[in-house]
């Protein structure tokens, strides 16, 4: 198998997600699961994902599509790279062991069809928060909770976002 061709294995549909799930699960590793946009990747976003995937044995990133990120309201112009050409450089990385896309506002369905044993985001959301209205509430972290699952936030680099890049670059 060419290097390119073990990268791009990485990027995969729900139903083989589920399927590699099942797997990892039967040989009794640890799946994490965190998601976003990685529209411009960068030293914030490599070092969050570092530490997502230190929390256990696999990493799988929900990836916004092109649609969910317009819908977000980040900017016209966002995102900046397509879903594919984000979805491999995030595969590309040694530590990632899924890419998956979702085409939804949260990921929700995605982390009830794979039900991760831990579910990361950054320290500027609440693993304990409970309101769904909050803006520090980790979308489905009720869900993983209830059936024994770990809600963790990893702390962010200061001062890497895509909105800094991409006004440091109109400057």
């Amino acid at each position: 198998m060419s290097r390119l061709s073990y990268v791009e294995d990485k990027i995969v549909d729900l139903d083989t997600l589920i399927l590699r799930r099942e797997i990892w699960r039967l040989k009794g590793d640890q799946v994490v699961f965190t998601n976003g946009c990685f529209d411009i990747l960068h030293k914030g976003h490599v070092t969050y994902l570092a530490k997502a995937a230190e929390e256990g044995s696999r990493l799988i990133i929900g990836l916004n599509t092109d649609q969910s990120v317009r819908e977000q309201g980040k900017g016209s112009e966002r995102p900046i790279n397509d879903q594919d050409a984000r979805a491999l450089v995030l595969a590309s990385l040694g530590f990632v062991d899924a890419v998956v896309f979702f085409n939804h506002q949260t990921p929700l369905d995605l982390i009830k069809s794979i039900q991760p044993d831990i579910l990361v985001k950054g320290a500027d959301y609440d693993p304990d928060e409970m309101d769904p209205k909050s803006p520090k509430y980790i979308v489905g972290s009720d869900v993983v909770k209830k059936y024994g699952g770990k809600v963790k936030a990893i702390q962010l680099v200061d001062g890497f976002s895509t909105t800094s890049i991409l006004k440091k670059a109109r400057d």
